[in-house]
């Protein structure tokens, strides 16, 4: 859990310091920044997506995650906990609270290093893989506070409970976890990512939030055609 806590860390220490230096920054330099931010995202996604090596799965990952997230209303659920957050902390008026911490969230939870690497931190207490992720993540976080504010600190919430999970239940998934499943994993990822971008310039508002379902499509394809 070590590595966990310090990603942690880094997400709250991140939001500090860009919730600091956000009123030192103009308007103007700020959505620039944000603009440099999601043309970074929308690289990195493409960069994970085209890894993928079953092009079909990827579609009907993403498509079915998709239809299941929107059944189960996640989006719709995660923006009303950032709004419910934001009027109990009456934090900054204006500021798009609930999208930021959704979009830290998605970004911070969705991709292999999170996976991999709660699994050797807990598999084998090789904590490096989620100390560069810390890194990354801090950084990350500095830059989506000068716009979001501190609500992007809350996405430490998720990360905690989603690689504690993992790391804890390491013993269990490292023998089912191969190559191939995590190559796919990653490539979904990458989609989701990919969106993340695409929200973060403004060009159109993409849902991501409910295609969170996607990234679970692989391990399910993988475990089922392993019996067989």
């Amino acid at each position: 859990m070590i590595g966990t806590l310090v990603n942690v860390a880094a997400i709250v220490a991140g939001t500090a310091l860009g919730v600091l230096f956000k009123h030192g920054i103009s308007e103007k330099t700020q959505k620039v920044v944000l603009q440099a931010l999601g043309l970074c995202v929308l690289i990195l996604g493409v960069m994970s997506a085209i890894e993928t090596e079953l092009p079909l799965l990827l579609v009907i990952s993403v498509s079915a995650g998709a239809a299941v997230g929107t059944a189960i209303g996640i989006e719709r659920r995660l923006d009303a906990w950032g709004e419910r957050t934001q009027k109990r902390f009456r934090s900054e008026g204006g500021v798009p609270f609930a999208e930021g911490l959704v979009t830290a969230t998605i970004t911070f939870c969705v991709g292999a290093m999170a996976i991999l690497g709660s699994i050797e931190s807990g598999l084998y207490q090789n904590h490096t893989l989620l100390f560069v992720k810390a890194a990354l993540d801090g950084f990350f976080a500095m830059l989506l506070a000068t716009t979001f504010g501190f609500g992007i600190a809350l996405s430490a919430i998720p990360v905690l409970i989603y690689q504690g999970a993992i790391a804890l239940g390491a013993g269990f998934l490292a023998p089912l976890l191969t190559d191939a499943m995590m190559t796919e994993i990653s490539a979904v990822g990458g989609v989701l990512i990919f969106g993340i971008g695409v929200k973060l310039l403004d060009i159109k508002k993409i849902h991501v939030g409910d295609m969170l379902p996607a990234v679970l499509i692989p391990p399910v394809y993988f475990l089922i055609a392993s019996l067989f």
